[in-house]
């Protein structure tokens, strides 16, 4: 250990000790267990035919969340995740990578972490905890961006929006290779590395060193399932093989009757539909049909290998006997991702050139490359209409379960929360005070709300008719106030048109009330205004497409990196044609020199 860490541990136990004991005994440990890209119904809790038994049981001991709602983007969810404060104010209304480039450095879109936000990690480190950080972050890289540098005593941690699951290795033509940092150093993987495998191991890993220090910790598990590349071990592919050979309609039917089977949403709601021009399962030819299954069969099989490691962890702590004194909240980032990299002109010649595979035998194993595509990812996300990277309900509500002590069991609430509540419920449990000032520095007051008076039990609602909650990233938008949804999805499957539902009585988005409602439209068309000013939101371009935004980004970065490189280089070219006009074509001397 080095001086500076046992120096502050030490600071941090003397800190720790002039607490009561009481308070040092009654604060819980805290397990944040992030799912990536996982849609509302995906977990068996939710209605899902995949074997999630763990986070299942969690749900069944804890609170199961109906009407909670994420970011439709990862990086701006992930930033509210960590701070309470809306993703604009937190420095990350975009995802960095496909941010118009008039937004790049303006207020709002900086690409990391403000510094004028404070994460629950340096909130609860100050106040004696032990932090830890495995999986993927995905918010900021460099000096001063990484966990470390955001209260994260130890961390394992991808600063890219994603990676190859099985080794260190990119996953879009965006990123030279996998950036993996431990404790802010690049750090290699090892050779039997899987994702979630190993985030769980170093979790345990990093708990165990500090076990004997006796002070509550906080453990942030920010999994990759079940984003791009799809990726996971032969024997839990095999569960699934066959499970979805009929195809996408009959699996967000399946999937709808049994979320309302479990009373998550109305009785009467209508399926929300799926965006137009997506593929008929049954216009697919049989290979089509097989791939397209199989690929499916691997988004399952990754997430119940998450669920399987989850499991382990929960073995460790009961083990040790951290398990009671622990809260669990397992959350998603945002809805199922719905991407297909193939329909990006060169993207098959890059999976190529990076020995990615796409044999239909090993779909899902190392050196392959699998994906869902909009019609599955439409299935994951029902009885929701749309998916990630979109402001429907398929792409904002996902799963939320909170477990463990304090909280009640066997208990659904449809209460409206948002991602910003994350933070400001930790804080309570903790009993740490949420002040808009942090180590005698003002900084950005949280927008969330505690959840603590629905997770007692007593409480039906945390925020009342007349509170409106604000989102908008890439040009998709929301506003929700009491049971209606303000709401605007950009292209490619959205028409930048402003739309009004009752989210009561029609959580599917089939009925448009704007015409019917116009006072109410043009108050919440007033409030989201207001908010898009308060927090700095900036209109994308007209024409904004996110996917060739990313390819604009990179190559523009590699121009500006590359430029005195690329300038000699176009010098030389220019010098050799003209030397071989004037070496292969005397005519051509004489007409340039007369």
């Amino acid at each position: 250990m080095s001086a500076f860490r046992i120096i502050k541990t030490a600071l941090v136990l003397w800190l720790a000790a002039l607490l009561p004991v009481q308070a040092q005994e009654a604060r819980p440990n805290i397990v944040v267990i992030l799912a990536d890209d996982a849609g509302f119904s995906d977990f068996g809790a939710y209605g899902s035919e995949i074997a999630t038994p763990h986070i299942d049981a969690l749900a069944a001991k804890g609170t199961l969340f109906s009407n909670f709602h994420a970011s439709p983007i990862c990086a701006p969810s992930r930033a509210m995740l960590m701070t309470g404060v809306d993703s604009h104010l937190a420095g990350i209304g975009n995802l960095p990578e496909s941010a118009p480039l008039e937004h790049r450095g303006q207020p709002g879109y900086i690409g990391q972490l403000a510094d004028d936000v404070v994460t629950v990690a340096s909130r609860l480190g100050a106040a004696g905890y032990r932090t830890t950080m495995a999986g993927k972050w995905h918010l900021g890289h460099g000096e001063g961006a990484h966990p470390g540098a955001r209260g994260f005593d130890r961390s394992f941690a991808l600063e890219a929006s994603g990676a190859d699951n099985w080794e260190k290795k990119s996953y879009l033509p965006i990123y030279d290779d996998a950036p993996w940092y431990e404790d802010g150093k690049p750090a290699d993987l090892p050779e039997d590395f899987y994702s979630s495998e190993f985030i769980v191991d170093k979790t345990i890993e990093y708990l165990e060193e500090s076990r004997d220090e006796g002070r509550p910790f906080f453990s942030y598990v920010a999994f990759m399932a079940v984003h791009i590349p799809v990726q996971a071990p032969r024997e839990f592919i095999e569960k699934y093989e066959g499970v979805y050979d009929e195809g996408w309609d009959a699996l967000r039917e399946a999937r709808f009757r049994a979320v309302i089977e479990r009373g998550l949403l109305p009785a009467d709601m209508e399926l929300g539909p799926m965006p137009a021009g997506l593929r008929d399962w049954a216009a697919r030819s049989d290979d089509e049909k097989r791939m397209l299954a199989k690929s499916m069969a691997v988004n399952a099989a990754m997430l119940e290998a998450m669920d399987f490691h989850v499991g382990r962890l929960i073995d460790y702590l009961k083990e040790t006997g951290q398990y009671d004194n622990t809260v669990f909240i397992v959350l998603s980032d945002n809805g199922p991702e719905a991407g297909d990299p193939l329909a990006t002109p060169g993207f098959r010649q890059w999976l190529w050139w990076n020995n990615y595979r796409r044999d239909l035998e090993t779909l899902g194993e190392k050196g392959s490359y699998a994906f869902i595509g909009p019609e599955f990812a439409s299935a994951a996300a029902s009885p929701g209409a749309f998916f990630k990277m979109q402001a429907g309900e398929g792409g904002l509500r996902v799963p939320l379960i909170f477990a463990g002590r304090g909280v009640a069991r066997a208990r659904t609430t449809d209460a409206f929360s948002y991602i910003t509540d994350i933070v400001p419920t930790i804080l309570d449990m903790a009993g740490v005070a949420a002040t808009d000032e942090f180590a005698g520095v003002a900084v950005q007051p949280m927008t969330g709300r505690s959840l603590m008076p629905l997770l007692g039990g007593g409480a039906t609602r945390v925020r009342d008719e007349t509170d409106a909650v604000g989102i908008e990233a890439a040009g998709n938008a929301a506003l929700f106030r009491g049971d209606y949804k303000l709401t605007r999805n950009a292209p490619p499957y959205g028409d930048m048109q402003w739309y009004l539902y009752n989210l009561a009585r029609d959580p599917g988005e089939t009925r448009d009330l704007a015409a019917a409602e116009p006072e109410r439209f043009a108050e919440m068309m007033a409030e989201y205004d207001a908010y898009a000013a308060r927090v700095g939101v900036l209109e994308v371009p007209e024409g904004y497409d996110q996917t060739a935004q990313l390819t604009i980004n990179r190559v523009h970065d590699q121009v500006r990196a590359n430029w005195p490189g690329l300038t000699i280089l176009a010098l030389l070219v220019l010098g050799g044609a003209y030397w071989a006009c004037v070496r292969l074509s005397p005519r051509a001397w004489r007409a340039l020199h007369g």
